[in-house]
């Protein structure tokens, strides 16, 4: 069937209309006939035979289920259209722009179709094609190498997750080789789990019950921008507006500000002190949940004395720049809802955020007596099913395991924190520790989401052997040294644990919809072919045949299940009754205090730099290891980016002379690009915006050399607490171009 122009812009009005959101606008049909024109190039599905597969998308951290329809031809199964999955329980058949244009990073042009070795100087993008078997040689060689120098933990892996048998397997491969250094890609899952070892005792995930709140108050979380699963977050906002309300607490009128039904600007940095404030008139109007705090917390009498003696309405509205009145109405309001719910991490939550600020949100909720109760917020484990039996380590791994990570993370000033991705590139260029000599990255893209990227790169540039296992050319892998290209998630099994902010356990089975399209291997098959080469103790550890074989056994009677609905659910899930909930030394929810809740210090000079550069998220703009495929990049406004120019928005009273349009130059510590204003009065006088998403140097003709990375502006400031990186701004200023 040939589709012309009639036919596709009726799928695409058709398709979008039943989606929870809006993908594809009209702006996108400007160059439709590009698509539509009777050329002989343009891609003609055969007819054949229509199937469905439910499957899982892991593109974001979301996990919401798909259902991908393909029509059978006569050089295999070809992937036409992907829907959001009915019933389930994240997205109940809702799909986002990212999801729904997925079939373009299975069939671009960005894939990474065979094993590839770098011939040319980092970043240079020359590469030689070499097979599978010569690729897991040379690393299995270098490897060998490091460990019989007795130099097995100078060898680091960076994840985008630490969920799921495939991040198990990675970790289980470092720990038997003989190295610490497994890390995560930062999220608020960093700041959310410290919150609950702290406060509740557990080692657990934050889930919230969204779709039964009648009250959200959320600093600065883009409820609707992304933040935990996308669609179930607009979903749950449309609910709000029929039972509930929403208080957005942030420096900038967001989508969700917007939308809310009250914006509440807040000089940045200053949250923590806040949500402190809010609890003191809570408590000092005995509006808080007798029951609760005295039958069921610790430390009250402490918290109370310093919120009562630091944080009046009067004090904390100098720092913020909210009104006493606003900070009473606020609390009255708060706490005086049938189920209140406070949220924080700002934007998507692809950042970590100050410890005080969440340990402060989260008091919130327990002075309300909403912990473990409908529409509030509760301890969420992983689901229990991945019981390998531990690994018996050698002597040279029992060495490397003792050497300490380098990020800190564990250590005597970090003992709580379990990852800190933000501080291995200043571990690296230091030296103080000790070098890392090959790095192993999966699932993640730092050279582009980390902060800072000078200092990144030139990280990079000192590790001596850099192995992608990017399914994407994508700016991480275009500076390694060896792509070993995993399949896409069209193309694999992979399990899917609960999904970030989900108030119940969970697992989803990511299915293979068609065959894999290229020369490319499931990352968990090379993991297993990398340790049967040592031999030992480390092949010892990986009993199965393949990955599937190793998911099969793993997930056990949850398999057929899983195959055939596409998820598990813990039916018997319940949250804790308040006796015997908390795991804490006092056996109840404790109300720490962990150095107050001063400013966060923003990086820059006052006078240097008179304005605040802040990022903020959409939609529209993926930000984390996938770039927007061309469908969604044709979505972006504007007033966002025009052509391959991206613009800062600026409040009219801060524009200083530049006109709507203007070319300016935009300098912070870390550096300085050029980009045209945009007028806005929904951000603050002094601040200023950048999107996240853009400025890609890697991918494609749609997406390369657009707008500028954010993270080239930023560098991280570090809590002093949990070492995590806490910034969300940077001292700026505009000059003319």
């Amino acid at each position: 069937m040939k589709v012309c122009r009639r036919s596709f812009l009726s799928l695409i009005i058709g398709g979008a209309a039943g989606t929870t959101l809006s993908p594809l606008p009209l702006k996108m049909m400007d160059d439709s006939s590009i698509w539509t024109q009777m050329w002989p190039w343009t891609p003609v599905p055969e007819d054949g035979e229509v199937s469905h597969v439910d499957s899982i998308c892991t593109l974001c951290p979301g996990g919401c289920g798909i259902t991908v329809r393909k029509v059978a031809t006569t050089i295999g199964d070809r992937a036409i259209k992907i829907e959001g999955m009915k019933g389930h329980p994240v997205n109940d058949g809702g799909i986002c722009v990212l999801g729904l244009s997925g079939l373009q990073l299975l069939y671009g042009p960005t894939r990474v179709k065979t094993p590839l070795k770098r011939a040319g100087a980092r970043g240079e993008g020359r590469w030689e094609k070499i097979s599978w078997d010569e690729a897991i040689a040379e690393v299995v060689k270098k490897l060998g190498e490091l460990r019989g120098k007795g130099k097995s933990h100078t060898v680091a892996c960076i994840s985008g997750t630490d969920s799921g048998t495939t991040a198990h397997l990675l970790g289980r491969f470092l720990t038997v080789y003989g190295s610490p250094n497994f890390i995560r890609i930062p999220s608020i899952q960093d700041s959310y789990e410290l919150t609950m070892h702290l406060m509740q005792g557990v080692q657990a995930s934050a889930g919230f019950d969204v779709e039964n709140s009648d009250f959200v108050l959320s600093f600065g979380s883009g409820l609707i921008e992304g933040w935990g699963s996308p669609v179930r977050m607009i979903k749950a906002n449309s609910m709000w507006k029929e039972r509930g309300k929403v208080v957005q607490i942030e420096s900038r009128l967001s989508n969700t500000a917007a939308k809310a039904d009250k914006w509440v600007a807040i000089n940045p940095g200053t949250e923590a002190a806040l949500a402190l404030s809010i609890a003191h008139v809570i408590i000092q109007k005995s509006l808080y949940s007798a029951d609760f705090v005295n039958n069921y917390s610790s430390g009250f009498e402490e918290f109370k004395q310093i919120v009562l003696n630091e944080f009046s309405p009067d004090d904390v509205s100098e720092i913020t720049g909210v009104s006493a009145s606003t900070i009473e109405s606020l609390a009255k309001s708060f706490a005086g809802a049938s189920k209140p719910l406070a949220v924080c991490g700002r934007g998507q939550g692809e950042t970590p955020g100050s410890l005080n600020e969440f340990i402060a949100v989260h008091a919130l909720n327990a002075l309300v007596g909403n912990i473990n109760k409908k529409g509030g917020v509760c301890a969420v484990p992983d689901p229990d099913y991945i019981k390998w039996p531990e690994v018996e380590m050698d002597r040279t791994a029992a060495n490397g395991m003792h050497k300490g990570r380098i990020d800190g993370a564990g250590s005597k000033k970090y003992p709580d924190t379990r990852y800190l991705l933000d501080r291995l590139p200043d571990a690296i260029n230091s030296g103080e520790k000790y070098p890392i000599e090959a790095l192993f990255v999966a699932g993640a893209n730092p050279v582009y989401t980390i902060p800072d990227t000078k200092a990144v790169k030139e990280a990079f540039n000192r590790v001596a052997f850099v192995v992608s296992f990017s399914s994407y050319m994508d700016e991480t892998a275009e500076n390694a040294d060896l792509i070993l290209p995993n399949h896409v998630f069209l193309e694999r099994y992979e399990d899917v644990p609960t999904p970030v902010g989900l108030q119940k356990p969970i697992i989803g089975l990511s299915k293979p919809v068609v065959k894999p399209q290229f020369n490319t291997k499931h990352l968990g098959d090379v993991i297993l072919l990398m340790a049967k080469s040592f031999g030992g103790r480390i092949a010892d550890a990986f009993p199965w045949d393949s990955y599937e074989a190793c998911l099969k056994k793993t997930l056990g009677n949850k398999w057929d299940g899983l195959v055939n609905n596409g998820f598990w659910a813990d039916s018997n899930f319940r949250p804790a009754a308040w006796e015997g909930a908390f795991n804490t030394p006092s056996g109840k929810f404790e109300f720490v205090n962990k150095g107050r809740a001063e400013s966060i210090k923003i990086e820059g000079d006052e006078q240097a730099y008179p304005l605040i550069l802040m990022p903020y998220d959409s939609m529209r703009l993926a930000s984390g290891f996938i770039g927007d495929p061309p469908f969604a990049i044709k979505t972006v406004e504007d007033t966002v980016l025009k052509g391959n120019d991206i613009f800062v928005e600026v409040n009219p009273r801060s524009a200083r002379g530049f006109r709507e349009g203007d070319h300016a130059i935009l300098s912070t510590p870390k550096g300085s690009v050029k980009v045209r204003v945009h007028h806005f009065d929904g951000i603050m006088p002094g601040l200023v915006a950048l999107p996240r998403g853009l400025g890609h140097t890697a991918y494609d003709e749609y997406l390369a050399g657009k707008g500028i990375n954010f993270n080239e502006l930023i560098g991280p400031v570090e809590d002093p607490v949990s070492g995590l990186n806490v910034a969300w701004g940077i001292r700026a200023k505009l000059t003319r171009a």
